[in-house]
């Protein structure tokens, strides 16, 4: 166990090297350089070549990278010209409140999907299996923004129930005193990592009930209950643990979109703003943080799979 869990986390390690070196490589195909990225056109030669000299991008490609890679492992993400302060000062405001949408819209998916699917496969093509199917076909399908647009229309405008706008502030008590708000954000995201769950886990729970196990519990007079609950679902969620790790960074590239729309100060809006005003070292610094939670939760992931069946671990 002790080994498989040491290499699986060193080639997490490599891959992560891997995504910084394509990041920073992004850093340098830009436009004219770094510099005249971030400055701008209207830079003048004498302003490129101290930004360059103080930031070290008159050094060779291979010493630069080694520098930033080290800046990156001490926390330093660059430095943004737009807000004049630390991408990684601007990570440390903005991250905690977007987990406040993230975090709880990703609980109450899972919450919600890992029953329905146990229902939908004990149901199986049955009139109550084909509406839940269509209706979490419709979720699946439909982009964040249109599924934030259509809640915002009939929820806050037309029916008054909840505020349009997310909650505004700088740090996370300003964003709980007025928690209402975050209400139609995470139903936002809930909606549609619902959709994804409760497909995948009707699928894996469907395979596992044709299995010869099933049957020899009916056969022993098992209740259908005990059979689903006690031996379909365990087995199941060992399918569904890969997907709910490698969900995780679809959930933060949701929250992207989702903070757009509600005009929530989130990482996620910040981001948006940051590519609009060409913000690169935020842009860059945002693709580091998006790759590393899908690295981690590729992680994360496999080490779950194994602590639920050990007999993973002897297969690789």
């Amino acid at each position: 166990m002790l080994i498989y869990v040491v290499r699986r986390i060193g080639q997490s390690v490599v891959v992560l090297l891997v995504v910084a070196l394509i990041v920073f490589l992004l850093l340098h195909f830009l436009p004219g350089g770094p510099a005249r990225a971030i400055l701008g056109a209207r830079a003048t030669p004498q302003e490129v070549h101290n930004f360059n000299v103080a930031n070290g991008y008159n050094k060779p490609v291979v010493v630069q990278y080694f520098d930033w890679l080290s800046q990156l492992l001490h926390g330093h993400l660059g430095f943004s010209q737009k807000y004049n302060e630390s991408v990684s000062s601007l990570f440390a405001t903005d991250l905690p409140k977007s987990l406040l949408i993230t975090v709880p819209a990703f609980v109450v998916a899972l919450l919600v999907a890992l029953p329905t699917g146990l229902f939908q496969a004990s149901r199986r093509n049955k009139f109550v299996d084909h509406v839940i199917t269509a209706v979490s076909l419709v979720f699946y399908s439909m982009p964040v923004f249109w599924l934030a647009l259509l809640l915002i229309l009939y929820v806050a405008v037309d029916g008054h129930l909840l505020p349009p706008e997310a909650p505004q502030g700088t740090s996370v008590g300003q964003i709980l005193a007025h928690a209402n708000g975050l209400i139609l954000p995470i139903a936002t995201l809930s909606l549609i990592t619902i959709a994804l769950f409760t497909r995948y886990l009707r699928s894996a729970a469907i395979d596992n009930l044709l299995q010869d196990y099933v049957r020899t519990a009916k056969a022993k007079g098992v209740s259908n209950r005990r059979i689903l609950w006690g031996h379909v679902f365990k087995n199941a969620l060992l399918s569904t643990v890969t997907l709910v790790g490698l969900a995780l960074p679809g959930v933060v590239s949701g929250a992207v979109v989702t903070e757009t729309v509600f005009n929530y100060p989130g990482v996620g809006y910040l981001f948006w703003t940051s590519a609009q005003s060409r913000d690169y070292p935020v842009v860059l610094g945002f693709l580091m943080l998006v790759g590393a939670a899908t690295v981690v939760g590729s992680l994360l992931a496999d080490l779950s799979l194994v602590a639920l069946d050990p007999r993973i671990r002897l297969q690789k």
